[in-house]
């Protein structure tokens, strides 16, 4: 399958700006763009569960409203087949070569979709644990002027499916508070991933998201402690999140992941991530 567009990093940081700093990747596939908003799904190594994920989104025809687009951390299981994706509903394919995990994966995508100058911006989990209905009242949020709009299970109309009961303390006694305490704004449900951010917060310089020091987790904790003290308009919006019963889906290991996660939440918290321009 032949991409009708090519898209290099340097062109990219040509365009934009060359103080960001975009992982090197690969275009598997690029079927052009269609709608105004995009919906960006971070994957590595999900197996069936992706492959479930976008059948969702096609059965409940997300492909209509937004263009979706998958980022691979350099998945080696055979789960990215691009003809099963492109047949549902997938815009795009995408792998990182370059360094980094989770926010290097981000920082392509958002890149990317800046390029070809999307509204806004929805990211999601590629486990199939989100339920992707609520993707439409996001486009809606972000129509209506909202620049950053976070899923939460936590509030009223969200619903939390078997959430680990360690993980679901760690986000409603320390990561949430401690975000919404320094931030400004009441967040609960801060570390999942299902957000939904403007053209406007993405290419803000006194955010400045493009920075090699996103490696992981660090963006989403920053854009939840930075994104509120600068001004942008932001909301939660209920959602469902479901654990299955068996296998629980996760790239954080019990040990040192929690760690890493708990470190950057000070960082975040602290300032360590911030612009000095700010």
């Amino acid at each position: 399958m032949e991409a009708n567009y090519t898209i290099e990093t340097e062109k990219i940081r040509r365009e934009f700006s060359p103080d960001w700093d975009i992982p090197e990747f690969r275009i598997e596939f690029w079927d052009g763009k269609k709608n105004n908003y995009s919906v960006v799904i971070p994957v590595i190594n999900e197996g069936s569960r992706i492959r479930q994920f976008v059948s969702r989104l096609k059965q409940n025809n997300i492909d209509k409203v937004a263009d979706i687009i998958i980022v691979d951390g350099g998945s080696t299981d055979g789960s990215l087949n691009p003809d099963f994706l492109s047949l549902n509903g997938v815009k795009g394919l995408l792998t990182k070569t370059g360094s980094g995990k989770l926010g290097s994966q981000l920082r392509i995508g958002y890149s990317f979709c800046l390029a070809f100058n999307y509204e806004g911006t929805i990211t999601i989990d590629g486990n199939n644990k989100d339920d992707p209905t609520s993707i439409p009242s996001f486009i809606k949020l972000l129509q209506n002027g909202y620049d950053f709009i976070q899923a939460s299970r936590y509030i009223e109309g969200g619903e939390a499916n078997n959430t680990p009961i360690a993980r679901n303390m760690a986000i409603r006694l320390l990561h949430a508070p401690l975000l919404s305490l320094f931030s400004g704004f009441h967040w609960t449900d801060t570390t999942q991933g299902y957000r939904g951010y403007s053209q406007r917060l993405l290419q803000n310089e006194k955010l400045s998201v493009f920075r090699s020091i996103f490696q992981n987790y660090e963006l989403l904790a920053y854009l939840s402690a930075a994104a509120p003290r600068l001004g942008f308009k932001c909301i939660e919006f209920p959602t469902n999140r479901s654990y299955p019963y068996d296998n629980i889906p996760t790239k954080i290991s019990w040990f040192y992941g929690n760690i890493e996660l708990f470190i950057t939440l000070l960082k975040a918290c602290f300032g360590s991530y911030s612009v000095k321009r700010y």
